[in-house]
């Protein structure tokens, strides 16, 4: 297939629709299908483009300046699409770029699909900004039911979207590189540097560090935590808005930064336990991770937790939103050595089930029904 992914956040950005993008990208071209990215050019020194790669203008995103959005783009769209016509344009965010795109494939007649990663009008709340809320859920219901479907990550979130008015809602969860995320990339020295010998235990959280993460309960369960076990270690991998008052308020609590790659993948393997306690995911890409790295995880009972975790075999969760017993689940991970030691092994082997291929298999089914209904015409994949 010729397909023209349309995104707004790419690599080198650190969140988890560009980490989700560049996978679903590799493995695309893996499997023969050519990928014709269009994105915002990213800030500062990069990489040059990749083959077959448009990038656009792009402003910084009002509030989180490490973020962009795309400005629109018509115009280069049609003239680029009229002269390679893809066979279907996929548009990962809804954002002014997104949103050209939209209307220049329709125009053009080319197949259209979306996915909905962000939960931008919960985040609206988040900013101060509840009375955007509505308008917000208005706007995305309108783009995204003006394509032939939209990717949604779990079964809960379908039910929750379709009730307010989304149609065509298709599930596909998401995939992690167990090869990168292991075991085996735990570090003793990188330990050392947190203060933590072999039998000390690390809690960790990965993710941005901004308000609609919820970190306050993540203080508050490391602080549960260290009533069971004073020596325990804190770290925290990310960045965002919040980074510079979190250090200031929380010394004892070792903040790592952005990391990447394989230090990212250390970072994990290096850590005993995960708490996870935002209630604004879509997924939750670092669930994931940490489960592939072989911690003992902690989250609410939603989204990736909820499709990956059975309570008390593979990791703990709570009830959504009851904090009380988040803490009370927090505790029991350093009140009980074997109980962690046994949810990571278990989380590690349940990872293992969700490759980057199986997932990306199934989106190429999904496409090749909306381009056969187009064209009239079947076709296949080897």
């Amino acid at each position: 297939m010729r397909i023209a992914l349309v995104t707004e956040t790419y690599a080198p950005e650190l969140n988890g629709v560009a980490r989700t993008l560049v996978a679903m990208v590799r493995e695309l071209r893996a499997l023969g299908h050519t990928v014709d990215l269009v994105r915002p050019a990213p800030r500062g020194d990069a990489a040059p483009p990749e083959e077959g790669e448009l990038r656009v203008r792009g402003l910084p995103l009002p509030g989180y300046a490490a973020m962009q959005f795309g400005l629109p783009a018509g115009q280069r769209l049609r003239a680029r699409w009229t002269r390679w016509r893809p066979d279907v344009v996929h548009i990962d965010t809804e954002g002014p770029l997104g949103y050209s795109a939209l209307r220049t494939a329709r125009a053009l007649g080319i197949p259209v699909t979306s996915s909905l990663h962000t939960h931008f009008h919960i985040y609206a709340r988040h900013y101060g900004l509840p009375w955007l809320s509505g308008p917000v859920l208005a706007y995305l219901r309108y783009f995204h039911n003006a394509t032939a479907f939209t990717l949604i990550p779990t079964e809960d979130q379908r039910a929750q979207y379709a009730a307010e008015g989304f149609e065509r809602l298709r599930v596909l969860g998401r995939g992690v590189d167990a090869t990168l995320f292991h075991p085996a990339r735990r570090d003793p020295t990188l330990r050392a540097r947190w203060g933590a010998d072999a039998d000390t235990p690390v809690v960790l959280y990965v993710g941005r560090l901004a308000a609609e993460k919820n970190l306050d309960l993540f203080v508050r369960a490391i602080q549960t935590m260290r009533e069971c076990c004073p020596k325990l270690r804190a770290v925290m991998v990310g960045d965002g808005p919040l980074a510079a008052s979190l250090r200031h308020a929380h010394p004892d609590i070792h903040f790592a930064g952005a990391q990447v790659g394989e230090a990212l993948a250390a970072h994990y393997a290096s850590a005993d336990l995960f708490v996870f306690p935002s209630l604004s995911e879509t997924f939750g890409n670092v669930l994931l991770e940490a489960m592939a790295s072989g911690l003992a995880v902690l989250a609410f009972d939603y989204a990736a937790a909820r499709l990956l975790i059975d309570d008390d075999r593979c990791g703990l969760v709570a009830p959504v939103g009851d904090e009380e017993t988040f803490l009370h689940q927090a505790a029991r991970l350093v009140e009980d050595n074997k109980l962690a030691a046994r949810l990571g092994q278990a989380a590690r082997e349940r990872a293992e089930q969700q490759s980057w291929t199986a997932i990306v298999r199934q989106l190429e089914s999904m496409w090749l029904e909306v381009i056969d209904a187009a064209t009239a015409s079947p076709r296949r994949v080897a």
